[in-house]
């Protein structure tokens, strides 16, 4: 059996591989690298090491020939369902026999802007025939290291979502579910890999108790969000897409109530004051 992670140079890659090599022989493991270069520490550690990019769907074919399962890590924004499609085409013409992709959380039914490209290519993977299961991420715990570091170095915790829920986990979490869905754990067509949703107060409050550090929790204005974030360096127009999310979250598109995730790791989630201690190490 022959296994591929894409994104592998990257942290839920990283992540995955940490995880992966105790389930499955280095032997067997496969690397997309867009460059020599960018993958020689993986050839270095002992894995096989495939050249190719979303965009060149040559070169993901060439990548993918010989792989029996894929771990395909979602792509940034950028052209994502031409890219895409180029994978999905490619680990079909390969033939690869099953797919486990990142994708987002109730893809089905979110509105948020940022699921239509998911449930592109979840319906390009269904349609190609290929057995696959659906990670549908909620939201990485690092997304929130703006608002978290901004909190640290002025002591107020400014948000804009309202009373908006997210299932916040680590990223490292996410990755884990990915690595033993790859190795070949028997698991549905689609998990909803969710915690428990919280809401940003009960977010400061972990802050608060993981850090020991007292936080004035201020539900802002957009503007009051913006400006707390270029406070600490960020540019106006990267703040905004943070308000972006913020406008995701007020409207309950990361609210997602599922039990798949604890299920499918098998042990329960870091608790929201350890995984922020650990983030912030």
């Amino acid at each position: 059996m022959t296994y591929l992670v894409t994104g592998a140079t990257g942290g839920y890659g990283s992540y995955a591989l940490k995880v992966l090599k105790e389930l499955v022989p280095i032997s067997e493991t496969y690397v997309l690298a867009r460059s020599e270069e960018k993958g020689q520490a993986l050839k270095d550690a002992g894995y096989h090491v495939r050249i190719g990019t979303y965009s060149d769907e040559v070169s993901m074919k060439e990548a993918l020939t010989g792989i029996d399962r894929l771990l395909f890590v979602s792509m940034g924004t950028d052209n994502r369902q031409a890219n895409q499609k180029n994978v999905v085409s490619a680990a079909k013409e390969a033939g690869v026999s099953y797919i486990a992709y990142t994708s987002f959380p109730d893809a089905d039914n979110s509105k948020s802007g940022l699921s239509g490209d998911h449930r592109f290519t979840e319906k390009l993977i269904k349609d190609s025939g290929i057995a696959h299961t659906f990670l549908r991420n909620n939201w990485y715990l690092e997304n929130e290291m703006p608002i978290i570091g901004a909190a640290m170095a002025s002591g107020k915790f400014v948000y804009a979502a309202g009373e908006g829920k997210t299932g916040w986990a680590l990223k490292r979490e996410y990755a884990e579910v990915g690595a033993k869905a790859l190795a070949g754990s028997d698991f549905p067509e689609v998990l909803e890999l969710s915690r428990k949703p919280t809401t940003y107060v009960e977010l400061a409050e972990a802050l608060e108790k993981g850090t020991g550090k007292n936080l004035e929790v201020i539900s802002g204005s957009d503007q009051a969000f913006i400006d707390s974030l270029m406070a600490v360096g960020l540019p106006e127009n990267v703040a905004e897409i943070f308000l972006s999310f913020q406008y995701d979250i007020k409207d309950g598109q990361l609210d997602v109530n599922s039990t798949d995730f604890e299920k499918a790791l098998g042990h329960d989630l870091t608790p929201f004051p350890e995984a922020l201690k650990e983030l912030l190490k």
